[in-house]
């Protein structure tokens, strides 16, 4: 639901964002719809002028289909990162992320989830069921509106927090997905009651609603996102006017939605209260890691109960090597396993050489050409190199169509090491 856009401090408006008005309202209530954006363009041409950033980026071990309202649509695949300038005074506008989408040259398409009219440049909002970060910028008293909203079902796991100002951010990174009630569920994600039922007890289309059981099971999970429809008192937030923004998906941290890594460490020295150094992969000097390891690292990498519950999972290089590894389903009917087994330590060349395993060449080097941090990467003579001895691991940030392995949501897995 969007955020509560004020026409004077004694008179909070409802349903303020025309067009959620428009689509949910009947036609005796386009009056409000009349009067909020005349107000909204008043208000446009009175706030300031400076543009507020928005850095859209995707940590899921998956491609997501990023979408903005107003900003259109870009497929971002895992590490790549989105930047929209929106224009002080915009209200109406949403950014969600779509999943397991077809387009063709031309960017026509489908996608499972959070659909725009079967386009990648997105002209309107999204089909549910899909995560949604909204905002309004610039409003009473010069004041952004922010939420994340689940009253249009969840699709994917999201951090939506501001990058300047001071002032604080939302996340919804439970795992929805997996425990989503049997009524709701839907095809890559957990849709919301009104999508599935129609009835004004969910969809509080021109009346005054509550929760319900179904609105109390997402909002016990992301207590700060929108649950229902009127469920404005504990879900919208505001950071002063010209604050930037960023939008996350697969926010790491978040349990059971995001790239887990499992790695050994070599020749090991803890204290008896668990301090202590590895020689490789170490994680802060810790026996009991709080954080990544540090490079060179075997990795062996998973993500559960994702986009039509299925469980994402890899072996990566992408951190070098120290550890040859066996990451295997050992329930489900799910048989296919990955191997890294090859001596990379013994071969690996001497630029990246290092004591007790063999480096990543953008912890060597740290170049974009080896790093990926923006635009498009593809393999160098590096990545062949780890590549041509563990053909199914990651052999560099943008491996994934060759490396990334699928297993039914609920599987078991082993992880070997030396196997």
């Amino acid at each position: 639901m969007p955020p509560f856009l004020y026409i004077n401090p004694f008179t909070p408006i409802d349903y303020a964002l025309v067009p959620y008005i428009s689509q949910h309202y009947p036609p005796n209530m386009g009056y409000l719809a009349n009067l909020l954006a005349s107000f909204l363009l008043f208000n446009l041409f009175f706030t300031s002028t400076n543009a507020a950033t928005f850095v859209i980026s995707n940590q899921c071990p998956y491609t997501v289909w990023a979408a903005a309202s107003p900003g259109g649509g870009r497929r971002l695949d895992r590490g790549q990162s989105w930047t929209l300038n929106v224009p002080a005074g915009t209200a109406m506008a949403r950014i969600w992320g779509r999943t397991n989408c077809n387009f063709d040259g031309s960017g026509r398409g489908k996608c499972q989830t959070g659909d725009c009219g079967g386009v990648l440049e997105c002209k309107g909002w999204g089909v549910p069921p899909n995560t949604l970060a909204e905002y309004a910028l610039n409003q009473f008293g010069n004041m952004d509106f922010i939420d994340i909203s689940l009253v249009d079902g969840f699709n994917i796991p999201m951090d939506f927090s501001p990058t300047t100002g001071r002032c604080r951010g939302i996340k919804c990174t439970a795992d929805i997905n997996g425990q989503c009630p049997a009524q709701l569920r839907a095809p890559g994600g957990c849709n919301n009651p009104c999508t599935v039922f129609k009835t004004p007890e969910y969809c509080c289309n021109n009346i005054k609603c509550g929760p319900t059981n179904f609105s109390r099971f997402f909002k016990e999970r992301c207590p700060d996102a929108y649950s229902y429809p009127q469920d404005d008192p504990s879900s919208t937030f505001t950071c002063p006017g010209g604050t930037n923004y960023k939008v996350v998906f697969c926010p790491i941290g978040s349990p059971h939605n995001f790239p887990l890594e499992m790695y050994g460490s070599q020749d090991v020295d803890f204290d008896g209260a668990g301090r202590g150094r590895c020689q490789t992969c170490d994680c802060g000097g810790l026996l009991q890691c709080q954080a990544y390891g540090a490079p060179p690292n075997t990795l062996a990498e998973y993500s559960l109960n994702q986009p039509n519950n299925l469980d994402f999972f890899d072996i990566s290089l992408v951190d070098g090597h120290n550890v040859p590894m066996d990451f295997s389903p050992t329930s489900n009917g799910c048989t296919r396993g990955i191997r890294c087994v090859s001596d990379i330590n013994e071969e690996c060349p001497n630029q990246l050489r290092v004591q007790g395993g063999c480096n990543n060449p953008c912890t060597v080097f740290k170049m974009n050409q080896y790093c990926c941090n923006s635009g498009n990467c593809g393999p160098i003579n590096y990545s062949k190199f780890f590549k041509d001895r563990c053909p199914n691991a990651y052999s560099y940030p943008k491996d994934g169509q060759t490396s990334l392995f699928t297993c039914p949501g609920g599987t078991n897995y082993r992880v070997v090491f030396c196997p």
